[in-house]
């Protein structure tokens, strides 16, 4: 099977969570490329390529997602809403990847539109590993128009 590679667009605040998150890529030696904001508002300015991530080279189309709830500015769930209303990224793969274990939390992401719903495993080891499974899992699946191009 040959192997997909996608960027993986990271939303998150958490610099002790940007850490592991980067420390996990680099253990599992994952070869999708990391791009990384830190709130809802850098996170649609990056799909709609505006201000700072205008140019394509350096903020490539993600093909997924992963987003954090309790962000400043726009907190996740404002940016799923906003990323599902919209034409152009409504199919796009959004994993909410978060400390939260709020049911309301959980309920309003499905209800928005998320693709999953993952609260952060305590520890490296088990974070790696959940790292490493959400991203073969998406390895794996077959999504509209056979690509994750979203631009």
């Amino acid at each position: 099977m040959k192997d997909k590679e996608f960027v993986v667009l990271l939303a998150e605040d958490d610099e002790h969570d940007i850490m592991a998150t980067r420390r996990a890529w680099k253990t599992n030696r994952m070869a999708n490329r990391l791009c990384i904001v830190n709130d809802g508002v850098e996170c649609l300015d990056y799909l709609y390529r505006r201000g700072a991530y205008i140019d394509p080279v350096s903020s490539p189309s993600p093909g997924i997602v992963l987003l954090d709830i309790n962000m400043p500015r726009m907190d996740g769930l404002e940016t799923l809403k906003a990323i599902r209303q919209s034409n152009e990224f409504k199919h796009l793969p959004v994993i909410m990847l978060t400390t939260s274990k709020a049911e309301e939390d959980r309920v309003m992401s499905y209800e928005y539109g998320a693709n999953a719903y993952i609260v952060k495993p305590v520890g490296f080891e088990n974070f790696s590993e959940a790292i490493r499974t959400i991203n073969l899992f998406w390895k794996l699946v077959e999504l509209p128009g056979g690509h994750h191009e979203y631009n």
